[in-house]
């Protein structure tokens, strides 16, 4: 919980208040400078230029009367001419007012841009008079104002922060049992998501059974999705929660001017480019944005980022990006075909959708390689696991944990789970740490004492029941076995690319990577009218980048850099139709 000293306008401050609207004077610390970001008062000027856009219209709440709800599809930007409008968390069992916006100062986050549900209510405290405007207002006002920009998108980030590091924001409740592959494939959706949530496990939480009841449920009916006293979803898939909380959007009948399959770096790199540069895009994505880099708890060789800076907060400020300037995101899509049947390429989903470009970009990525074991499917989710992030990290809490990989996504995981676990035993099939590894990470590892790296090993056999109860390892040189008791092993091998639902008409290497430019072969089916461009595949208009293309670079810099060179490239095939 944020605590604010002296701070007359903080709301319920001694029932778990998180935020103020008006920090108080003296010395700050973090915290009040971040509140102080997170709600800024706007000059006169500044309220002028808000209030005189096109669609900007006057209302007069009256005390009680709510502003919009945390969960509506369709919420409008307001800023408070007079009066009182209070922010309410309503996910927990009882009500908290977290923050209050007086005279100049303006409501919002960034679910305005990205298209997601509000995750707070806004009510009138008193009689007020606010002005109301539209998503679409507001987004034409953060491109024409670029100073009064500045000031609505850092706020929009501060306090979506704000109501993470509170500790004591519910937000959903997902209802479910650590041996359940369900609830850890929600439980991962959720969290790869960047969406607050609170996991109540049916084995060490006393809270599950009386909140059930509230709902008239059992144990059996689990996993379940609630919000406060609402009970939301029973084991959804993946489409069902992301249309729930807004993040899945249904694609518009109209040709876009370009499709991005894939939000990896490389795909959100390239909505910015395109979008800022007045191409109509849709970027798909099958589970979240950010890709394997969203799952990396710290990045520190990316340039500009000196202190570094994790993968979440890449990808959730990519996305807010890309959606400033229009480009339109929609997750959970899985695309199952691609066709050249008509005038565009046009793309089928799992659920029947299509939609049709002028130019397609395939960043769609590669997944890890599950392990070469009999049991590995067996404990997919319920120990076995393709991710470290804070929600594996619990799992782990004072436990012995198995890592097996020699590049960077498997040093990341265990410098990060070395804080949680009691060991990590880091498996690399190789001779050496450095092999694959960058050297400040390599060090770093050798320097850790927790962690124990096995040269030249392979897992051999997994032992459990329900879950994961011990790895067997085997030395490839001495013979050697060693069984070590653990509830999680977390696999980062090899790469396999999402390109099953390509046409024949895109040509790949051996391996399912996609040929771009100097690449393509001299297949005669080849479409040859002229030389394709760098990242241009066999098929003229659609264009790869990222993990998915052969040849690619496995960094993060490199992927956005393919994403923003991709739509250059886009503006130059453009000219030959």
């Amino acid at each position: 919980m944020i605590q604010i000293k002296a701070a007359p306008r903080i709301a319920g401050l001694s029932s778990g208040s998180l935020m103020s609207a008006a920090p108080p004077s003296g010395p700050r610390s973090p915290d009040d400078s971040l509140a102080a970001v997170a709600f800024p008062r706007l000059s006169p000027e500044q309220i002028r230029k808000v209030v005189d856009s096109p669609g900007a219209r006057l209302k007069q709440p009256r005390a009680g009367e709510k502003l919009f709800e945390a969960g509506d599809r369709a919420f409008a930007f307001f800023i408070v001419e007079s009066g009182e409008i209070a922010i309410l968390d309503e996910s927990g069992d009882t009500p908290k007012t977290i923050a209050i916006h007086g005279p100049g100062q303006f409501t919002g986050d960034v679910a305005h841009l990205t298209g997601s549900a509000p995750l707070v209510s806004a009510v009138a405290r008193v009689d007020s008079r606010v002005y109301e405007i539209s998503t679409e207002g507001l987004r034409e006002i953060i491109l024409r104002c670029p100073e009064l920009a500045d000031v609505i998108l850092q706020a929009f980030i501060a306090r979506r922060q704000l109501l993470r590091e509170s500790g004591d924001f519910v937000g959903l409740r997902l209802i479910g049992s650590r041996y359940s592959r369900d609830t850890a494939r929600i439980r991962d959706f959720l969290s790869a998501n960047r969406v607050p949530f609170t996991w109540l496990d049916l084995e060490s939480d006393p809270a599950v059974t009386q909140l059930l009841q509230r709902f008239g449920l059992s144990q059996a009916d689990t996993p379940v999705v609630a919000y406060a006293h609402k009970l939301l979803l029973r084991n959804p898939s993946n489409r069902e929660l992301a249309e729930v909380i807004g993040i899945r959007r249904p694609p518009e009948p109209a040709v876009y001017d370009l499709v991005v399959v894939g939000a990896g770096p490389a795909g959100l790199a390239a909505a910015v480019y395109a979008a800022s540069e007045g191409l109509r895009t849709l970027v798909l994505e099958r589970a979240a944005p950010g890709g394997q880099a969203a799952r990396s708890m710290r990045i520190e060789n990316y340039l500009g980022f000196p202190a570094g800076l994790t993968g979440g907060e890449f990808a959730e400020r990519a996305v807010l990006q890309a959606s400033r300037f229009g480009a339109i995101l929609s997750v959970s899509v899985t695309v199952t075909e691609l066709t050249f049947d008509t005038v565009y390429p046009r793309l089928r989903f799992d659920d029947g959708d299509t939609v049709s470009s002028r130019c397609l970009l395939i960043a769609s990525g590669a997944d890890y390689r599950q392990l070469d074991i009999d049991e590995c499917e067996r404990f997919d989710g319920c120990g076995v696991y393709y991710a470290a992030t804070y929600s594996e990290a619990k799992i782990c809490a004072g436990q012995d944990v198995v890592i097996v990989g020699g590049g960077n996504s498997a040093g990341q995981a265990a410098v990060f789970l070395a804080q949680h676990a009691r060991r990590v035993f880091l498996v690399i099939r190789g001779d050496s740490l450095h092999e694959k590894m960058s050297s400040y990470l390599a060090r770093r590892i050798e320097a850790t004492p927790n962690i124990e790296v096995m040269l030249h090993t392979n897992v051999r056999r997994m032992f459990g029941s329900r879950s994961l109860t011990a790895v067997e390892l085997v030395d490839s040189e001495t013979g050697e076995i060693r069984r070590i008791e653990s509830p999680a092993l977390f696999s980062f091998i090899g790469a396999v690319p999402r390109t099953d639902w390509l046409s024949k008409a895109i040509e790949t290497d051996a391996w399912g990577f996609i040929r771009t430019g100097p690449a393509l072969t001299g297949d005669p089916s080849v479409d040859r009218r002229r030389d394709a461009f760098l990242l241009e595949t066999s098929r003229r208009g659609v264009f790869a980048a990222g993990d998915v293309r052969a040849g690619s670079v496995k960094r993060v810099a490199s992927a956005v850099g393919e994403g923003a060179m991709a739509i250059h490239f886009v503006h130059e095939y453009r000219k030959y139709v």
